[in-house]
């Protein structure tokens, strides 16, 4: 089962970092390459625990659609959601954030099992793992010039 695991040093407080990683539309604005929207459960504003959200997003050229819960969250410093629908056979990814001298970390961890058994494993191993891991540093990225551009603007 892969797992992928990645930290991004965010120059802004750890409450604006948890929200935005939360929030539906920032999350479609960090994913505009994959043309990700909410069409399904909670599809605007926080994410709260128990809150479900369908994404329907184009990977690989393909249209897709993906169920997640929220199945933890303990605010301000972490968030867990699981998919309970869609092409993986299961994935769960734990979003935390550690307030640091110069802003807040933010660590996804992700982990997910690929549909197929054997082949579904070749898959992992010749692409989508590397593939999974450009998206989920991408979104990092996009996700903190949204929180540092916000912070500034507070503080001009």
């Amino acid at each position: 089962m892969p797992v992928i695991e990645h930290k991004q040093l965010i120059n802004a407080p750890i409450e604006v970092c948890f929200d935005l990683a939360r929030d539906v539309g920032i999350h479609a604005q960090t994913t505009l390459k994959t043309k990700e929207k909410a069409v399904g459960g909670v599809t605007k504003g926080l994410l709260e625990e128990g809150d479900s959200v369908t994404w329907e997003a184009v990977h690989f050229g393909i249209k897709l659609r993906l169920t997640s819960r929220v199945i933890f969250m303990e605010e301000p410093h972490s968030f867990v959601d699981k998919m309970v629908k869609g092409a993986f056979k299961s994935f769960i990814h734990i979003h935390q954030f550690y307030a640091e001298e110069e802003g807040t970390s933010m660590v996804d961890h992700f982990q997910y099992k690929s549909r197929f058994g054997p082949i579904g494993v070749l898959i992992d191993k010749l692409f989508l793992e590397k593939y999974l891991k450009r998206y989920i540093v991408m979104r990092a990225i996009e996700l903190k010039k949204i929180a540092e551009i916000k912070t500034n603007q507070t503080f001009d």
